[in-house]
């Protein structure tokens, strides 16, 4: 088979069987371009010989005029053109998103991630404090202990959450 390539000038042989390429086929509804430029919206597609043939309200525009910069953006347009990507691709996004889930539900969210050592009795007082219905607390101990990062810890959990959109933090 011979490939034109237009954009420079080329032509080039393939065997049918392992060419590197993968022919697109619109369909009805489907806008096309032309290469002077024309957009089309096809409400018909010839198929004369093998060669497509697209048909607009008023003109027909055969496959070797199409532009040859033609972008795929949908998935559904992406899978009927034939491109799509391998198994490990999609497992890959599927691990993702089951790991990225089960973060979500974990009981610990809005407990981890911040750079901090965090001292047992902190890890508590979040904890009691984030899963109240109405948390409004006084967090009062020795200077040292952390009421700072214990009181990042509620806010930051109550956030992820959703259980709060307004905070007011008072200070001496």
């Amino acid at each position: 088979m011979q490939v034109l390539f237009p954009a420079t000038g080329e032509t080039r042989t393939y065997a049918d069987d392992n060419a590197p390429l993968r022919r697109v086929r619109f369909r009805v509804g489907d806008t096309v371009k032309a290469h002077d430029g024309r957009e089309l919206k096809v409400v018909e597609v010839c198929d004369e010989d093998g060669l497509f043939t697209y048909v607009s309200d008023n003109s027909e525009l055969p496959e070797a005029h199409l532009c040859d910069s033609i972008s795929l953006h949908g998935p559904e347009d992406r899978l009927f053109a034939g491109r799509f990507d391998g198994g490990e691709e999609f497992d890959l996004r599927r691990r993702t998103l089951e790991l990225q889930s089960r973060r979500r539900r974990s009981p610990v969210r809005g407990f981890l991630g911040g750079r901090i050592d965090l001292i047992p009795h902190q890890l508590y007082i979040a904890q009691e404090v984030a899963n109240r219905h109405a948390p409004r607390v006084l967090l009062s101990d020795e200077v040292g202990l952390g009421k700072t990062i214990e009181a990042c810890l509620i806010l930051h959990r109550l956030l992820l959450t959703h259980r709060a959109s307004r905070v007011l933090v008072l200070v001496p």
